[in-house]
């Protein structure tokens, strides 16, 4: 029954648990034990608790049994991005300048995923502090792809999709601030949803771009990413960027748009990523979204170019804007607050500690970053790098506003590449920044956007991205679900995985 529990989806298993088909303690230690079968393999997970886990689920099972209320995940396992604080579990950020930190308090969306009776397996892999498109910048190594294992999984969330990817789990929570939950996913060969921003609280995710971050589900199906982002999201006073505005209606529209029926829907192909100006993106690619695009125009949906002119800038414009705010939130790290202290002997001065601290504890992609964001906005050249930048970030909201006067979605590959081979890229940060190409202009707008799987290339995931106004990711869940219902399921073909 272990193999049937870990390949069930987080829906099947939470109605399964709710009727005493099977209970929480028997999901879990399935999960459990598949993740002791095949992570050595992946390295999906930095820390796994299985303690913890398996007392969460004996709760779930005391409540059943009691006749108490059950959330609609209760006992669904979860793997949980290492960016999210969890109190008395270790959270790295995939950095040693936080190794062994255990956090005093949870993160909102951590207390949120407890309170609703879902159990945390443990903390996953991931770029250190979110910075880079495949995991290889953990400072504990690389995530391997389920699909094959001499490949990239995806980043910065790609611990957290290759966790779902390889039935470790059937959920996990990621974060995405140019595109770290939708390319991971694409690459896996699941579902992987951006929210609005401000609509998921950023309350205790440790900081890399302030304005750019935000957390979200993955899922093997839309409607187990959908229930999962109705459990964390929602206002949070403890959040100064959270809106008032109620959860979207997103578990309603992923089970209407199952349904198979688009034809009230208006679909625009941006010209810019994907359409007919594109270029530099894989054959395979450009072949499964164009069989991607007819399959919607199949379910009835109406489907247009649109032209997005200043996307093409949005690369450009992100690699100043979050390398500055990550100037400012990683100064924290310190060597004197908590985590990580070299050179604390008593001879050298607070300023060494600082620098000796640093100079150990961060990877060579942070300290690339933290120097490009401290000088665009050192003295006199503020104006003309993070100030432009943000004024190229308004022309690309203003892009997506005029499409969406026109249509109500927006469509594009998610990344433009399948999954590249680890260490391929490494060393050449132009390669590795251009896997966000698709993804960066949704970040740049603070709207939503989804990763839906669309078929293989190369017997290897693609992705398509689902993009809609603000605030209206229940339009993202619709299309998605229709789309994947129409079309055959992806994760049916993964080769199968050697311990």
């Amino acid at each position: 029954m272990t193999g049937e529990l870990t390949r069930s989806g987080a829906a099947d298993l939470a109605a399964r648990i709710a009727s005493g088909e099977v209970s929480a303690v028997e999901v879990t230690q399935a999960h459990l034990d598949r993740i002791a079968a095949v992570d050595g393999s992946i390295h999906a997970f930095l820390h796994v608790d299985t303690e913890g886990a398996l007392g969460a689920a004996k709760a779930v099972d005391a409540l059943r049994a009691s006749g108490g209320p059950l959330s609609p995940l209760a006992g669904v396992p979860l793997a949980m991005k290492d960016v999210v604080v969890t109190q008395g579990l270790p959270t790295t950020a995939g950095s040693k300048i936080l190794e062994r930190w255990q956090p005093p308090y949870d993160a909102t969306i951590a207390r949120r995923v407890k309170d609703a009776g879902i159990v945390m397996l443990g903390k996953t892999n991931m770029d250190e502090f979110a910075m880079g498109s495949s995991t290889e910048n953990s400072a504990y190594g690389p995530t391997h792809n389920p699909w094959d294992l001499s490949r990239i999984p995806g980043g910065s969330s790609g611990g957290s999709s290759a966790a779902v990817a390889a039935f470790e789990a059937p959920l996990a929570i990621g974060t995405d601030t140019g595109g770290s939950i939708r390319q991971p996913a694409a690459v896996t060969g699941i579902v992987g949803h951006k929210p609005t921003y401000g609509t998921v609280s950023r309350y205790g995710l440790i900081a890399f771009s302030s304005s750019l971050d935000q957390a979200g589900p993955f899922g093997r199906t839309v409607l187990d990413a959908a229930l999962l982002h109705e459990v964390i999201g929602g206002h949070d006073p403890a959040d100064s960027t959270s809106l008032p505005q109620p959860v979207a209606p997103v578990v309603a529209a992923a089970r209407e748009g199952a349904r198979g029926d688009l034809k009230s829907v208006r679909v625009g192909v941006v010209r810019e990523l994907g359409g007919q100006d594109s270029t530099g993106y894989q054959a395979g690619v450009l072949a499964s979204f164009e069989s991607a695009v007819g399959s919607l125009r199949d379910l009835g949906a109406e489907v247009v170019e649109v032209s997005c002119p200043h996307f093409g800038y949005a690369l450009a414009a992100y690699y100043l804007i979050a390398p500055s705010e990550a100037s400012s939130n990683l100064a924290r790290f310190d060597g004197v607050r908590y985590g990580l202290r070299v050179g604390d002997d008593g001879v050298n001065s607070l300023e060494e500690v600082m620098s000796l601290t640093r100079e150990a504890g961060f990877g060579p992609e942070v300290k690339r970053r933290i120097m490009i964001g401290t000088y665009a906005l050192s003295s006199g050249y503020y104006e003309a790098y993070y100030g432009q930048a943000q004024k190229v970030r308004t022309l690309i909201s203003r892009d997506f506003a005029a499409a969406f006067e026109r249509v109500d979605v927006l469509v594009s590959p998610t990344s433009p590449f399948v999954a590249f081979g680890i260490g391929e890229r490494i060393d050449d940060p132009m390669a590795m920044y251009v896997n966000d190409l698709c993804t960066l202009p949704a970040s740049l707008a603070g709207t939503p956007a989804i990763s839906v799987p669309s078929g293989l290339s190369e017997g290897l995931p693609v992705g398509l991205q689902i993009m809609a106004p603000a605030l209206a990711d229940e339009r993202c869940y619709r299309v998605a679900a229709a789309f994947e219902a129409a079309v055959e399921p992806v994760l049916s073909s993964i080769p199968e995985l050697v311990a």
